[in-house]
């Protein structure tokens, strides 16, 4: 069984200094850090806030995902893809079910069909010239309403490799949108030649 709330905070406390600052992540000594591990500092860590605040979208009425089911670049009858606008990386795309469902609430049928849809989408991000990854992520904290990233990383940025990605997408400038925009018409093509689906809803 998982520790609870407060025996988790108390099990982190205890590695952490006077000020409840836990030390610095392996992950900032790699040489894909996007940070120099001088001057860096954890904060402190906050006790546990329960119940936890409700996401975005807990009530489909409210949910800015279902609002949106008819906008985005690609369709079907149950799935939208839309694109990031002012990602730092080449292409950012999301997939969305146009009904309102969480990863744990898909029917055995979507969840087979997202299995197939994402590794349609990676093959074809991954085809794009001077890209040399696709990066696929569902964190699910921020809302109820499933929707899975699509990070480009562009070819020969060995800094930009594995989980650090996003926060690099954060911290470079803007990519130009016209290559961003011409890259997502050429990904949408060929999922739509090697999937199905439509540019329209």
């Amino acid at each position: 069984m998982a520790l609870s709330p407060d025996e988790f905070y108390e099990h982190a406390v205890a590695a952490a200094d006077s000020e409840r600052r836990l030390p610095l992540a392996r992950m900032t000594g790699w040489d894909i850090s996007p940070f120099e591990p001088d001057g860096l500092r954890v904060p402190p860590l906050r006790p546990p806030v329960l119940p936890e605040p409700p996401r975005d979208g807990e009530d489909p009425s409210d949910c800015v995902s279902c609002r949106g089911r008819d906008k985005g670049i690609w369709f079907d009858d149950r799935w939208r893809l839309t694109q990031i606008a002012g990602a730092g990386v080449p292409l950012v795309l999301m997939l969305h079910p146009r009904d309102h469902y969480d990863l744990v609430d898909l029917p055995d049928d979507l969840a087979a069909e997202l299995g197939v849809l994402s590794t349609h989408i990676a093959r074809h991000v991954q085809a794009l010239p001077h890209i040399s990854r696709a990066h696929v992520y569902r964190f699910g904290d921020g809302g109820a309403h499933l929707h899975i990233w699509f990070f480009a990383r562009p070819e020969g940025q060995a800094q930009l490799f594995g989980s650090w990605l996003v926060v690099w997408d954060d911290l470079l400038p803007v990519y130009p949108a016209d290559l961003a925009e011409a890259d997502a018409v050429t990904v949408v093509d060929a999922l739509t030649a090697s999937y199905g689906g439509r540019r329209t809803p």
